[in-house]
């Protein structure tokens, strides 16, 4: 996998070529696709850094092909919408997406999303961090790894973010727009539900049920609660 490739696709070839001007000013490779089977092939066989994807792609579709790629690969995903609502921006999000940037967008914002994404990707892997471990949970900071049980737990980069950030500082509580900007890079426009999102995933895929050491403070945001899990 290259550092420098970025996957861009989008059925609207005139976004695409913007985007990769953009793209190949700051000195990025850039795969465009137009359509859903072309990109899911790219995105499998040319292993791009990061995936520029919209959500309505003909042949599949966006959310198909993040649900697709989700079984197979934590490849970092930042979604294109152009539908409004809020629920509609989520939606990619709770299938795996880090990220989501709504039409009409800013190829400079967009460009800096994708900064902020691998960089994190970046930051975290050349980390020199030990290995924190809970009772049956351990999270790798340098292998960007978590594990329950022995059980590998495939995160993506910003569910694994969000629970690096927690378990840090266990006990601390964090506000949702601190989890924004320590765990996903965001300084800019960012729901606060997005940390939401990322949370449920992060519950379901540890598994822990009632026992769940991620606990919501009211009013406030989450924290990571050591509790028996610290045995």
């Amino acid at each position: 996998m290259s550092n420098r490739r970025i996957l861009v696709a989008d059925d609207d070839r005139k976004a695409v070529e913007m985007v990769s001007l953009y793209l190949k000013r700051e000195g990025y490779e850039v795969l465009p696709a137009y359509d859903g089977p072309t990109s899911l092939e790219l995105a499998r066989n040319a292993h791009p850094a990061l995936i520029v994807l919209d959500l309505m792609l003909p042949g599949i579709d966006g959310l198909d092909i993040c649900r697709l790629l989700r079984q197979e690969s934590n490849v970092p995903i930042i979604m294109l919408t152009a539908r409004a609502t809020e629920e509609d921006k989520l939606a990619g999000l709770e299938l795996g997406a880090d990220d989501y940037v709504t039409k009409p967008f800013s190829p400079r914002e967009l460009v800096a999303r994708i900064r902020t994404v691998l960089r994190r990707v970046g930051e975290t892997a050349e980390t020199v961090e030990e290995d924190a471990s809970f009772g049956s949970l351990t999270v790798s900071f340098r292998r960007h790894e978590v594990r329950v049980d022995g059980r590998r737990i495939a995160l993506t980069p910003s569910e694994f973010g969000v629970l690096a950030t927690l378990v840090r500082e266990p006990g601390r509580a964090f506000t949702r727009q601190q989890l924004l900007e320590k765990a996903l890079g965001h300084s800019f426009d960012g729901l606060e539900r997005n940390v939401d999102v990322h949370v449920m995933n992060l519950r379901r895929k540890l598994g822990f049920g009632p026992d769940d050491p991620i606990k919501a403070v009211y009013g406030v945001g989450y924290k990571f609660e050591v509790g028996d899990h610290a045995r």
